[in-house]
């Protein structure tokens, strides 16, 4: 007999499934994610800290796991929720199944859950606090426990996920730093990629830690969490801002929307997925893009001189934004995280020209 799983969530749903990885107890913020692939990056993803993830997806775990594409140093999700998990993946580069994974990571998962109820549910209702457990509590027990589970804003979750102390990435080009929340590996790839030398900070670093590394640009990375839980951070992108080129992805694009006296609130269930249209308003081209974000910057307040660059063509909400005076300029949604087309590359490369011949040593 197959090990039993709970998942119930606060307005009083209780799914079972098959317990995957670790046993235990959880409890988080209950997402969804749409993509077909990419479950790896999401489990290694840090902006899902504090998270229980649901695969919309019903076939989860096909082409097994392996260490060469993970996004992290270890996996920071709280949850994993699938309707299948396969059990025998097929695929020359696969080192573990998703079972094997989940259990060395310490994450506890459910497979055989009806997922499209669960995504229904969360769409119609919006994000919910939940509870996931390998322990035979009564479903009424469960339900009060994920009631009374802390919501994830006010969660101090970028200290967890960030790096402690600097650390630099060698490389030939002019020297950035990258002002890490919780940043993805794949992020540090792209811009070592262009022949940067990156100077990895960690989230508290002030704008003259920053400076006194005499950078050329900075990167404000992605990172978990409501981005009003950083304010450290805000205050040094504002800081910084004006003074060289300022790139921001994802929560680091909501930190620079902050810095520059704009607003964000928390978005009914979120994007997570790797097919969401954005359209870069400049050109009008539209891009398919992987994204992972629960909150956004409110486009009415954005005050000239900044402007809004990108749209969700979903939803309408904003995806880039850019400064009329300054070299800042910041998107919403992953360009490191190529859903297949890497057509959002252009985004580093602007960036990298911005820096262009900036301080060489």
């Amino acid at each position: 007999m197959a090990k039993r799983g709970y998942l119930a969530l606060e307005d009083g749903t209780v799914l079972s499934g098959e317990a995957l990885g670790s046993n235990g107890e959880r409890t988080g913020e209950v997402v969804f994610n749409t993509g077909m692939t990419g479950y790896q990056e999401v489990l290694t993803d840090p902006s899902y800290a504090g998270q229980i993830v649901v695969m919309t997806y019903p076939l989860i775990g096909n082409y097994g796991v392996n260490a060469a594409d993970c996004e992290a140093r270890r996996s920071f999700v709280r949850g994993f929720v699938v309707h299948e998990a396969c059990a025998v993946p097929s695929n020359w580069r696969r080192e573990k199944t998703l079972d094997e994974f989940l259990t060395d990571e310490g994450v506890i998962g459910l497979a055989g859950v009806d997922t499209r109820l669960l995504t229904r549910r969360l769409r119609k209702q919006g994000t919910m606090r939940g509870v996931i457990t390998t322990s035979d509590a009564e479903p009424g027990e469960l339900v009060s426990r994920a009631r009374n589970c802390p919501p994830l804003s006010g969660q101090e979750l970028v200290p967890q996920v960030a790096v402690r102390e600097p650390f630099t990435v060698p490389g030939e080009g002019p020297r950035v730093v990258l002002l890490d929340f919780g940043a993805k590996e794949n992020i540090i790839r792209s811009l070592s990629a262009r022949g940067l030398e990156v100077v990895v900070m960690p989230p508290r670093a002030s704008a003259r830690e920053v400076l006194a590394v005499s950078p050329a640009g900075v990167v404000l990375s992605n990172g978990p969490g409501d981005p009003v839980d950083v304010p450290y951070a805000v205050v040094a992108a504002r800081e910084l801002l004006g003074r060289l080129p300022v790139f921001g992805i994802c929560l680091g694009h909501q930190i620079m929307g902050l810095a520059l006296n704009g607003t964000t609130y928390k978005l009914k269930f979120g994007h997570r997925g790797a097919n969401h249209p954005v359209q870069d308003l400049e050109n009008g081209r539209v891009y398919i893009t992987s994204q992972n974000h629960g909150f956004a910057v409110a486009a009415d307040s954005l005050k000239d001189p900044v402007f809004v660059t990108h749209l969700n063509l979903n939803d309408n909400t904003v995806e880039g934004l850019a400064h009329r005076h300054f070299p800042a300029f910041s998107v919403q949604y992953h360009p490191e995280a190529s859903p297949g087309p890497h057509d959002s590359d252009y985004l580093f490369d602007r960036f990298k020209s911005l820096v262009g011949g900036g301080n060489h040593h």
